[in-house]
């Protein structure tokens, strides 16, 4: 920015809540002298600093390009809507907190796709920031737009705003990704050649490169490179080895607070459970853990240079990773004295974890959080979700044993071939938890209490998933089972949270869309829509509006179960697990029939020619119900 608009921003901070999102400056951040540098990446989150700063995958990313000497990265969020109106008002551009240079002077311009009711978000920074919306609008000197991330595996609804998506670990494709645009920038390249290299990269789909052709219902007929430097399949990239990939020494320390104010370590990347509504366990096959001792190296790296006073452990199945115990035992050894706490995410305990989760809540005991997913055995069955009642009894008891008084329970409602007897079942098991805590010895009972809070959010079918073919409950539908829910959940000690219906039917059209819906996210702007995911600024009166501009149903995308012939828009991308494997599993669950754990014998998801998954050459075991793990996805 200029010095006038830097004026400007400095008189806007005295009218906005929270300014310190704006300011920059914290402790571990990076600034480098731009004439020093051949690239430079803003690098974007799609939602206010408190829950972009909170996100692993930007620190994994921005310690990562900043190690490079000819690049740099500077990070941009979404202005929250005081202050985005503002810089309208007075012309400040959307800004890089390092620098404050504008978006639109950065070589590339990179999003991290986390969630789709953010893409409206995606639209007002580009507009903020001065870049073209349209890819086919930007001109020679506009910056490459790039976007990856777990959304990115189905690009099409954003492939008109998006240069170029980058399918799958983003450190296995990112310094290939700096080298051609910055090789290509430094020779004079025109635009369209840059983006032509950039097909040429293994994970790389470039949108332009591609022509999508409709049938008289909608459905999609074809889809076809139409320049020979586009793959007709996108593989997405995979770090074989986690322990030598990078990882961040350092990070950025906010100044105000965050949603998760702490020091993460990613133990492990990858799940085996095989939940089927879960996309980021398909997603992030296969299983790769890091070592202990690359671990431990990493936690006193954060911790020297960050002070946090607390430390998660973060992966998909934390309870999983094979060294759990010893590690726990080993950074408590290493952290006790200083009063650093360590956290995990929702996960079993059992006799093998429970001493070392006992020493891991010295210092500060965080709740628990369970998800059976389901009310009954059936459904849990069809979900495969491969947990009893009887787990969730043990799991609830060692925990008020522990000391917890606290206690979030998972679901889903909406689930394919769900009944009422499966929403009463949780309030059932909601009930059980409940009675686990008074069935013990008034001694071991905490002061506090008990208090279990029940979450049910509504099933979305996912790209990738084995219920991707499936169709979503319709609105009215959703909000008869809510009501039905409160009244089971109508019980002492128990809080029932649950998710707005509307918001989750409008995740489902974009999660499946096709490139059509991409008019609808800027017809939805347009009219004014914005940080979607926060309730206060959702209008789904005006997306309902966006969909008949475009003339199309949201029924069409949500509630239509797709048969199997059908051409998916996303089908184009080899995620690693093959739609047979998908296919075989949504025909088990109809059949309410479970399939084993990968770690117990490999089901042949279709890594096996992959020469990444680990577990591919375990002898094969008798295909039975696996009922070891209560594990949130």
């Amino acid at each position: 920015m200029n010095e006038t608009e830097i004026a400007k921003l400095e008189r806007l901070l005295e009218k906005v809540q929270r300014p310190a999102r704006y300011t920059g400056g914290e402790m571990n951040a990076v600034r480098k002298d731009w004439k020093q540098v051949k690239c430079t990446f803003g690098f974007c989150f799609a939602d206010t600093y408190e829950i972009g700063m909170s996100h692993l995958g930007m620190k994994i990313l921005y310690y990562l390009i900043n190690q490079r000497q000819d690049a740099l990265c500077e990070r941009v969020f979404m202005p929250d809507a005081d202050m985005a109106d503002l810089m309208r008002l007075e012309g400040v551009p959307l800004f890089s907190l390092e620098s404050r240079a504008a978006l639109n002077h950065f070589d590339i311009v990179g999003f991290t796709l986390q969630y789709e009711m953010s893409y409206t978000n995606i639209l007002e920074m580009l507009d903020l920031g001065r870049i073209p919306l349209f890819g086919k609008d930007r001109g020679e000197s506009d910056p490459i737009v790039v976007a990856g991330g777990p959304c990115a595996f189905n690009p099409e609804p954003l492939a008109p705003f998006i240069d170029a998506f980058m399918i799958g670990d983003g450190e296995d494709v990112m310094h290939e990704l700096i080298d051609v645009i910055r090789d290509g920038r430094a020779q004079g390249l025109p635009r369209l050649d840059i983006l032509r290299n950039l097909a040429r990269l293994e994970g790389v789909y470039v949108p332009a490169l591609y022509t999508v052709e409709y049938n008289k219902d909608g459905t999609l007929r074809s889809f076809s490179p139409n320049d020979p430097a586009a793959p007709a399949v996108v593989r997405k990239r995979v770090v074989k080895d986690l322990s030598a990939a990078v990882y961040p020494e350092s990070i950025p320390v906010p100044y105000t607070e965050i949603v998760h104010d702490r020091m993460v370590l990613e133990i492990m990347r990858g799940c085996t459970r095989g939940c089927r509504f879960c996309q980021a366990g398909m997603l992030y096959r296969p299983v790769r853990e890091r070592s202990m001792q690359r671990l431990l190296y990493l936690a006193d790296q954060l911790q020297q240079s960050t002070g946090y006073e607390e430390m998660s452990l973060s992966s998909l199945s934390a309870g999983d990773y094979t060294c759990l115990p010893q590690l726990i035992t080993a950074l408590m050894a290493r952290y006790m004295d200083k009063r650093v706490g360590v956290s995990l995410p929702s996960m079993r305990i059992d006799n093998i974890v429970k001493d070392s989760l006992i020493a891991s809540q010295q210092v500060k005991k965080s709740g628990l959080t369970i998800a059976p997913e389901a009310g009954t055995q059936r459904l849990r069955d069809v979900i495969n979700k491969g947990v009893t009642e009887e787990d969730l009894k043990r799991s609830v008891t060692d925990a008020f044993e522990c000391g917890w008084s606290s206690v979030k329970l998972y679901f889903m409602m909406g689930l394919p071939t769900e009944t009422d007897e499966d929403l009463a079942g949780i309030g059932h098991l909601a009930k059980t938890v409940v009675d686990c805590y008074y069935a013990l010895p008034k001694e071991k009972r905490s002061k506090n209490g008990v208090k279990v809070t029940v979450s049910a959010s509504v099933f979305v079918p996912k790209p990738f998933t084995p219920f991707q073919w499936a169709a979503q409950d319709p609105i009215p539908l959703v909000h008869e089972k809510q009501e039905k829910l409160r009244q089971y959940l109508k019980l002492k000690n128990v809080h029932f949270n649950w998710h707005e219906s509307e918001l989750s039917m409008l995740e489902a059209c974009v999660s499946r869309g096709d490139r059509r819906i991409g008019e609808v996210i800027y017809r939805a702007w347009k009219r004014g829509c914005r940080l979607d995911s926060w309730y206060e600024h959702f209008q789904f009166d005006q997306w309902m509006a966006a969909f008949q501009d475009c003339h199309l149903d949201p029924a069409f995308y949500a509630h239509r179960e797709r048969p199997y012939d059908e051409l998916l828009p996303w089908q184009f991308v080899d995620a690693g697990v093959s739609m047979a494997y998908l296919r075989r599993e949504n025909e088990k669950a109809l059949r309410t029939e479970t399939t084993r754990d990968c770690r117990h014998g490999c089901n042949g998801c279709g890594l096996q020619g992959w020469g990444v998954c680990s577990f591919v050459e375990n002898p094969p075991l008798k295909d039975q119900p696996e009922r070891s793990a209560l594990l949130a996805d």
